[in-house]
């Protein structure tokens, strides 16, 4: 039975499997970090995150500041005298000082092939990119961005049929299986650490709602890597008889047309190069559509043209 201590840090949905993990096994999760609650988009009522809820079901002790980097939380981590301190997705930036605590250090679980991918949407980046493969990278984390020697990493394949909402299913199933095996080999040592080739990062910035626009000149492949990247957050649109349209799922078809314009009765979309067939279609203030209910219901003509 171990006695070793952890303090878990995580929020959204991505990071649940790898607490539960943890605490279903002999570790012992002291603490558990998450970000304050949120207030919903309509009304005051405030959401507390999914690592929130989880911590709470397992009667662990929640932490949720706005600032982790205080002397206040400072304290409260020295207190608890981690043997190391777990991340995956948590949300804010550890200073040096906090990351000097734990005896074993911080250990991140990141959703991408380090040292592709570091920062804060590399999920959405890799599909959005059509990458062929991505991954999870074990690192320890240094003060730098996601720029720690990585210790494991484990590949997997990815398409053209594969959302950004599955891809972090499995990538999260994927990272939650491997973490008490990750604690096992650090705290018997058979484990090494293996600086990142720094000169080959890329930076996977926050995606932003002006980027979720669909540019019709563009190929129906990158158009098609933008709808499976932004599904389900924040969804790729494009303008529709002066009401937005989110295309949560498309293929390509090889249809040619001027781009932007509706070349068929099945509302088939000409692109820069080829075309997409959509599949799934959600108009502003309505609920998301397969084709096929959402044609029933929207008077348009072969030849019309979005914005």
């Amino acid at each position: 039975m171990s006695n070793k201590k952890v303090v878990f840090m995580g929020t959204p949905e991505f990071s649940v499997p790898a607490l539960e993990a943890i605490a279903n096994s002999s570790y012992e999760v002291t603490c558990v970090y998450t970000q304050p609650p949120k207030k919903s988009n309509r009304g005051q009522k405030l959401n507390i995150s999914p690592v929130h809820k989880c911590a709470k079901s397992l009667k662990l002790i929640i932490r949720d500041p706005e600032n982790l980097n205080s002397e206040e939380e400072f304290d409260f981590i020295k207190k608890m005298n981690p043997d190391i301190v777990i991340v995956v997705a948590y949300g804010q930036l550890i200073s040096k000082k906090i990351l000097n605590i734990p005896k074993e250090g911080f250990i991140n679980i990141h959703a991408s092939l380090l040292p592709k991918w570091r920062g804060a949407a590399p999920i959405q980046r890799s599909i959005m990119n059509s990458d062929t493969e991505t991954g999870i990278s074990i690192m320890k984390i240094v003060e730098k961005l996601d720029a720690g020697p990585v210790m494991k990493v484990i590949k997997i394949k990815i398409d053209d049929s594969i959302n950004t909402e599955n891809l972090s299913k499995n990538l999260s199933k994927i990272g939650s299986e491997s973490i008490v095996k990750v604690l096992d080999d650090i705290f018997t040592r058979k484990f090494e650490f293996i600086e990142q080739n720094h000169k080959d990062a890329t930076y996977a910035k926050k995606i932003t709602k002006e980027e979720a626009e669909i540019n019709w000149n563009d190929s129906a492949k990158k158009i098609l890597a933008k709808i499976n990247g932004l599904n389900s957050n924040p969804g790729a649109w494009f303008m529709y008889k002066k009401k937005r349209h989110k295309i949560w799922k498309a293929k390509i078809v090889e249809k040619k047309g001027v781009p932007g314009k509706i070349i068929d009765k099945n509302f088939t979309i000409a692109c820069g190069y080829k075309s997409l067939e959509v599949m799934e279609i959600q108009k502003e203030g309505k609920n998301k559509l397969s084709l096929k209910n959402f044609l029933t219901g929207t008077d348009f003509k072969q030849g019309d043209e979005l914005k």
